[in-house]
C-alpha cells in the first residue's frame, strides 16, 4: 500500500456511484428529470412533514387526551391546546382547541415521539402553500384531524405496530375490567349466602346405634 491509497479507492467508489446515476432508475437515486406536477414520484413510507391528529372510526373519537404533553415539547412552540370542558365546568380528556402553525412548525417530528397515546403523526401533505396565513396555514382541529386508516395508507409499518400494540393493551384492560367485575360481584354475593347458611335450619343427627 503507497501513500494516498485511501484516497484513490475513495475516489474510484465516488466515480462508480457517479457513472451507475445514469443508469438506475427513479428509485435508485439515478440521474432523471420529473415534469412536476404532472408527473409525481412515489412518496416513500419514511417521508416525515407537518403533523396530524389521528382518530378512531368517527372524528369525535380522537385519541387526543389535551394532555399538552407535545405542545410543551413542541421546540419552535408551534402547537396551542385548549382542553374541553362539560357544562359543569369539569375537565374533559379532549381538546377543545388543537391548532398547529405551519409557518413556525420546523417538521423535528418531536410531538410525534413525546406523545404516549398515539394520536399525533407526521403526515406526507407538502403543499400548502398559500398567502393567506391565518386562514390556510395556521390549522385548526377540524383541519388536522384525519382516520386511521388514513395513517395506515401512508405508513403501513408504524400504523400496522401501533394498532397491534393498542390492540393488546385494550384486551388486557378489557380482561381486567371483567376480572374486577367478577370479584365485586362475588363480594356483593357473599353476605347474601352467609345469610342463607345462618337461616338454613340445622338437620338434627341420629344418636349412634348401640348393637
Amino acid at each position: 500500500m503507497f501513500f494516498g491509497s485511501g484516497v484513490i479507492k475513495g475516489m474510484l467508489v465516488t466515480l462508480k456511484a457517479f457513472a451507475a446515476s445514469y443508469f438506475r432508475g427513479p428509485d435508485k437515486g439515478g440521474i432523471f428529470t420529473v415534469q412536476y406536477p404532472e408527473q409525481r414520484l412515489a412518496e416513500k413510507e419514511n417521508f416525515r412533514n407537518f403533523p396530524f391528529l389521528v382518530y378512531d372510526k368517527t372524528p369525535d373519537n380522537l385519541r387526543c387526551v389535551a394532555c399538552d404533553i407535545c405542545a410543551k415539547e413542541c421546540p419552535p412552540k408551534c402547537i396551542t391546546i385548549v382542553r374541553e370542558f362539560d357544562k359543569d365546568n369539569k375537565p374533559l380528556k379532549r381538546p377543545a382547541v388543537f391548532s398547529i402553525d405551519h409557518t413556525v412548525c420546523m417538521n423535528c417530528g418531536i410531538c410525534e415521539e413525546a406523545c404516549p397515546f398515539d394520536a399525533i403523526f407526521m403526515d406526507h401533505n407538502f403543499e400548502i402553500a398559500s398567502t393567506d396565513r391565518q386562514g390556510d396555514l395556521l390549522l385548526q382541529k377540524e383541519a388536522l384531524l384525519k382516520s386511521n386508516d388514513y395513517f395506515n395508507k401512508i405508513r403501513p409499518t408504524d400504523a400496522s405496530a401501533i394498532d397491534a400494540k393498542r390492540a393488546e393493551a385494550e384486551a388486557k384492560k378489557k380482561a381486567a375490567e371483567q376480572a374486577a367485575a367478577a370479584k365485586a360481584a362475588a363480594a356483593a354475593a357473599a353476605p347474601k349466602l352467609a345469610a342463607a347458611a345462618a337461616d338454613k335450619p340445622a338437620v338434627p343427627t341420629e344418636p349412634p346405634k348401640t348393637v
